[in-house]
């Protein structure tokens, strides 16, 4: 699974993409009747965030903001890191858990075309995965 590329494996149709002055709670209704955990935040068919479901909880309910009225781009993550679709799964995985973030979107010609995600691996692989990144993380520092 780690050597298929990103196009195999991001999700296309659950996508979402909103625009910056979406409100929070319009995007959380969205995310549920999606069943994702991040959208795509675009101005003029460009990326500029995103927002998940961590930054609701983390940068809204936490910091005690009115998701009725607080605008996606007063909350969302800033110019994320993404990859190309034809990278490699393995290669998304190892720049989300070393990000520590679980979605990155997929950029193809400066547009975004999908949203991969850590969950898209299966939990024995990605345990698996999780570990042979820690082993190798001990051995490059000389652990």
């Amino acid at each position: 699974m780690f050597n298929q590329m990103v196009r195999d494996v991001m999700e296309r149709e659950n996508a979402l993409t909103l625009t910056p002055e979406t409100t929070v709670r319009m995007a959380a209704e969205l995310m549920a009747k999606r069943k994702t955990g991040a959208v795509m935040v675009v101005d003029h068919e460009r990326l500029i965030g995103i927002f998940t479901e961590r930054d609701a909880l983390f940068r809204v309910i936490a910091s005690g903001l009115d998701a009725r009225t607080t605008r996606l781009t007063e909350v969302m993550t800033v110019e994320p890191r993404t990859v190309g679709p034809n990278d490699s799964y393995g290669y998304a995985l190892v720049m989300m858990q070393e990000g520590g973030f679980r979605h990155a979107p997929v950029i193809e010609s400066g547009k975004p075309v999908g949203i991969v995600s850590s969950r898209s691996a299966l939990d024995p692989e990605l345990e698996e995965f999780v570990s042979e990144a820690k082993r190798r993380e001990h051995i490059r520092i000389g652990h």
